[in-house]
């Protein structure tokens, strides 16, 4: 079953296309990336789901059906642009938005006292939101995304903010979430959490989808062009190679990446002839290679360009008034 698809869908602001020919599902109880860089589309992508603006054309189920608003208080979501009330305190703060998800007052009271005791900051429930870090902001609306026990768990950005200790809890939580059978959307453009959480992924760019599949699926299909050599003596020639596309030396060991078309045994053979290998390892590319190297330089920052869309059209709004 899938907690969610996405057919076709399109999304538009004026002449500039945020989101084109988008599809793809997410199987229930797993972790989905959807990845890009910054204005790529994710968050107009989100804003659809959850029925915040509506695509242009293509199709939006939810839960195995037509995406219907009261499907919504099954959904947790922590936007990217943080929303919180600033001069509300922190345990009025997170009643009041699983309220809004039909949660009693009561119950309400008694799922944020457990869960800021889960995320070590129980100290904080009388405090005033301004007073808060930016870190400990962001977990309190990390927080109000789970209250009401969503079914489906949408997480924009979720470690903006956040030290690696912290970072660390919020990942271990989305980890024993998936155990219970939660669906989780996991937007981002940090490879390295996407390789600790994700199942599958869908890597868009410019709006449109260019990598789509499970994670070993994707990694796979970039082959093992990456290698590792543990040497004594000089290999700096190697840099110079023909063989070689990168070349990273760390002292006692290499990291190389393999030129289109080279062999990996003819590499092997020109570093044996110069020094002593100890170690030659083949390695799967990592996420952020493989993503830099789709993205390439083709980086759009969609907020640019949709703010530089509005200057247009308000230009020929008042060239026609």
């Amino acid at each position: 079953m899938y907690t969610i698809e996405l057919e076709k869908v399109r999304k538009s602001y004026g002449t500039f296309v945020a989101v084109d020919d988008l599809s793809f599902k997410i199987e229930k109880g797993s972790v989905f990336g959807l990845l890009g860089p910054n204005g790529a589309g994710k968050t107009s992508t989100i804003r659809m789901m959850i029925g915040i603006t509506a695509p242009d054309s293509g199709t939006i189920g939810m839960f195995g059906k037509a995406f219907e608003r009261k499907s919504l208080n099954r959904v947790g979501y922590l936007p990217e642009e943080r929303g919180l009330y600033r001069k509300m305190k922190v345990l009025d703060q997170l009643i009041l938005m699983a309220e809004l998800h039909g949660m009693s007052a009561a119950d309400a009271k008694q799922k944020a006292i457990e869960w800021c005791q889960r995320l070590d900051i129980s100290f904080k429930l009388n405090s005033k939101v301004e007073e808060l870090s930016k870190g400990l902001q962001q977990k309190i609306q990390f927080i109000a995304a789970l209250l009401h026990d969503p079914d489906f768990i949408i997480m924009d950005e979720p470690f903006f903010g956040l030290d690696p200790v912290n970072a660390t809890m919020l990942k271990n939580v989305l980890l024993d979430l998936k155990k219970e059978g939660r669906t989780i959307l996991f937007s981002t453009h940090r490879m390295d959490q996407v390789e600790k959480l994700c199942d599958s992924l869908c890597l868009i760019n410019h709006g449109r989808p260019v990598l789509h599949g499970t994670l070993k699926d994707v990694k796979a299909g970039y082959g093992k062009r990456n290698v590792q050599i543990d040497y004594a003596g000089d290999i700096s020639f190697l840099e110079r190679s023909p063989l070689i596309s990168k070349f990273n030396n760390y002292g006692n060991y290499v990291e190389v990446q393999l030129a289109p078309g080279a062999d990996s045994q003819e590499l092997l053979r020109v570093a044996a002839a110069h020094s002593r290998i100890n170690r030659f390892e083949l390695m799967e590319p990592s996420l952020e290679e493989i993503f830099i190297d789709v993205v390439g330089e083709h980086k759009v920052d969609s907020e640019e360009k949709l703010q530089a869309e509005k200057n247009n059209l308000q230009v020929a709004g008042g060239r026609n008034a």
